[in-house]
């Protein structure tokens, strides 16, 4: 082993930067939906229509740019364009359309600066111990996220939601001098190797696969159709927990606020211990026994979100949603590592993430329309539950967990095919 294995700066670096692109702005956002609505006289189809619509708009920025840019230029340019679009929402004066495109630049910020670049840079520095890497990259994100509430809350009330959204923005720099200065790609850049060691991992020599030959594998499509059903009804909870909340009782906007406030802390803490917990599942059992039982965790949340009302605390639903949601985000990265190999992690996840951004915004903005067509929330849950199975059941066909150092089992494909 190396006497100063520089992997536990990574950890510590992306920690920081994981936070700030993603925990705070992406779990935060819904709070603002209702002042948008009252602000502008906005329907919620229409206010939750930007996400979706941007996330169709950004599919090509995954496959085209991020398998050609450093990981750590890919924070520093995504978290520039998340302040750029949290300023122009701080600024909107009620054209919609103008709304839909501060989303695209939200969304390109994201799928930049977002998950792709941390989980190829901790999946390049570890292997034996990634998945206990990955969920401590991830508490970033819990931690940060989990602050939230407590720095919009105030301001909000203060400086109205103009003044918070601005203060999301201007947190985004905070990330430029880890990603800059600490964040290095690979272990090679220091002349070092995955977890310490003293020479390469047989996998980091094995070449990446092409998109092409991704997508002949019927485990890739597994793999994607299960993460977009799961990370689709986690998205829907997320964007209409609040309103749920309100058209269960709570009437005022004190009330509303609260147990929001409650719901969303409670769920970024729980997110933490699943982060850790499952990680460290990650590393000694079956991956896919793991990812399963995790989204079938995040299909039982469903039911338990409906139980919340005036009078009663959404803790129990709050914890177990959380811990399903911090393992599920984390679990995606670590099973494309463990089935196609970690060098095709950027190609592999170029495809994954905008997909899973696709269903993570246009089912929330189905059920908005599903909604309109019931007088509750209580029959459109139940579609959201429906996804989330089918979810489920997807990564229960997988084929058994794959032994990276080991051959792949399936055809390998031509070299000249390989890019």
């Amino acid at each position: 082993m190396q006497k100063s294995f520089y992997g536990r700066w990574i950890i510590a670096a992306a920690f920081i930067t994981f936070g700030i692109s993603v925990g705070l702005p992406y779990y935060n956002m819904p709070f603002f939906y209702d002042y948008y609505e009252k602000a502008f006289n906005w329907s919620r189809p229409d206010i939750t229509l930007g996400f979706p619509l941007a996330a169709l708009l950004t599919l090509w920025v995954g496959p085209i740019l991020v398998p050609k840019i450093s990981p750590r230029k890919l924070i520093v340019i995504g978290t520039g364009l998340t302040f750029a679009a949290c300023f122009g929402f701080s600024k909107m004066t009620g054209d919609l359309n103008i709304y839909y495109l501060l989303w695209f630049i939200y969304t390109f910020g994201y799928i930049l600066s977002g998950p792709i670049p941390h989980q190829i840079i901790v999946s390049q520095w570890f292997k034996k111990s990634r998945g206990m890497a990955m969920g401590i990259v991830y508490v970033g994100v819990g931690l940060v996220g989990a602050a939230g509430p407590w720095l919009l809350k105030p301001m909000t009330e203060a400086y109205t939601f103009r003044g918070a959204m601005l203060a999301v923005g201007c947190v985004m720099f905070l990330a430029w001098p880890f990603a800059l200065f600490m964040l290095k790609d690979k272990p090679s850049d220091l002349g070092q190797f995955p977890d310490g060691a003293l020479e390469a991992h047989k996998d980091s020599t094995v070449a990446a696969h092409s998109f092409g030959f991704l997508l002949k594998q019927w485990p890739f499509w597994l793999l994607l159709i299960g993460s977009l059903c799961s990370i689709g009804s986690i998205g829907a909870i997320n964007q209409h927990m609040k309103l749920v909340f309100k058209d269960a009782g709570f009437k005022t906007q004190a009330d509303v606020n609260g147990v929001w406030f409650e719901a969303t802390r409670w769920i970024l803490w729980s997110s933490i211990a699943g982060r850790l917990l499952i990680g460290r599942f990650a590393d000694m059992f079956s991956m896919k026994n793991v990812m399963t039982v995790t989204y079938f965790i995040v299909a039982a949340s469903i039911p338990l979100l409906l139980s919340v009302k005036p009078g009663g605390n959404p803790y129990v639903f709050a914890i177990v949603f959380g811990f399903a949601m911090g393992a599920d985000y984390m679990l995606i990265p670590l099973m494309a590592a463990k089935q196609f190999g970690v060098n095709s992690l950027s190609r592999s996840m170029a495809i994954i993430l905008p997909v899973n951004t696709i269903g993570q915004t246009w089912v929330p903005y189905g059920l908005s329309w599903l909604r309109k067509q019931y007088p509750s929330y209580e029959t459109p849950m139940m579609y959201i539950l429906g996804i989330s199975m089918i979810g489920a059941v997807a990564i229960l066909l997988l084929p058994k967990d794959k032994k990276e150092d080991a051959p792949p089992a399936i055809v390998a494909e031509p070299a000249a095919a390989r890019g």
